[in-house]
C-alpha cells in the first residue's frame, strides 16, 4: 500500500443522516460538562431501565474524548451504539462518525446502506423519515482521497476488509480518522472520524423521506412545513 499522508480537514459543515426515530439523547444534551457523564448516567440508570438502550455503551468512549451539551447526541451516539456487522472502517468493535462533505453525498451513502438493510430484512413498502445533521469537523485525517491501489481494495464496493484493517491500525496509533472518496457518490468526499471531540456545532439541518417500494429506495424528498 502507498504511504498515507495526513491532511487538515475543516468542513464547516459536513453532513450526517440518521433515522428520525432516534430522538436526541437527554443525557448527552443536558449535561454541561463531559466529565460528569459517568456520575449522571449512574444516578439516572437507577430509575430509568431504558437508559442503557438510549445512551448505548458510554465506556466505549474514553472520558477525555467525550462531548456533551446541546446538539451532541448525534455525535456521541455514533460512538456508543455499535453496528455489529461493521462498516467500511469499523469491524464492529468500535464506533465512529461517518459524514459526507455535502448533503448529496450523505444521501447517496445512506440511501445505499439503508436499501441493503431493508432488502435483507425483507421490509414491506414504506416511507422512512430521516434527519440531516450539519456538523463542523476540524481534524487532521489520514487522506486516501488521492490514493490509488491496484486493485483498489480500500474502495471495494462490498468488501470492507481492507478499510477495517487500516482503521484498526490507525486508531491504535491515535489517529483522528480517514478522509476518503465516496464509494456511492462520484465526486463526493467522506470522513470517518475516530473521536467525538473533533466534531462540534451539531445542529438539525432538514428532514428527508426515503421511499422504499419493497425492493429499492426509489425516491428521496425533503419534508417541509407548509405555510
Amino acid at each position: 500500500m502507498e504511504a498515507i499522508p495526513v491532511a487538515p480537514v475543516r468542513w464547516h459543515p459536513c453532513y450526517r443522516i440518521v433515522a428520525s426515530r432516534f430522538p436526541p439523547i437527554s443525557l448527552f444534551e443536558n449535561v454541561a460538562d463531559p466529565a460528569d457523564l459517568d456520575a449522571v448516567h449512574a444516578i439516572e440508570a437507577m430509575t430509568n431501565d431504558r437508559l442503557r438502550d438510549e445512551v448505548g455503551d458510554l465506556a466505549l468512549v474514553p472520558p477525555e474524548y467525550r462531548v456533551s451539551g446541546p446538539g451532541t447526541s448525534a455525535i456521541m451516539a455514533a460512538f456508543t451504539h455499535l453496528n455489529p456487522e461493521g462498516s467500511r472502517f469499523s469491524d464492529g468493535s468500535f464506533g465512529l462518525f461517518y459524514a459526507g462533505n455535502t448533503v448529496e453525498t450523505a444521501v447517496a451513502e445512506t440511501r445505499h446502506h439503508r436499501s441493503r438493510f431493508m432488502a435483507r430484512t425483507r421490509e414491506l413498502a414504506q416511507e422512512l423519515d430521516m434527519r440531516v445533521y450539519a456538523v463542523d469537523l476540524d481534524a487532521t485525517l489520514h487522506d486516501i482521497r488521492a490514493l490509488h491501489e491496484d486493485p483498489p481494495a480500500l474502495y471495494a464496493p462490498d468488501d470492507c476488509a481492507a478499510g477495517q484493517a487500516l482503521a484498526r491500525s490507525l486508531r491504535a496509533r491515535g489517529a483522528d480518522g480517514v478522509a476518503y472518496r465516496s464509494v456511492r457518490h462520484p465526486g463526493g468526499e467522506c470522513a470517518a472520524v475516530f473521536r467525538p471531540r473533533l466534531l462540534s456545532q451539531c445542529r438539525q439541518e432538514r428532514h428527508l423521506c426515503y421511499v422504499w417500494d419493497g425492493r429499492a429506495i426509489t425516491a428521496v424528498y425533503e419534508k417541509r412545513a407548509f405555510g
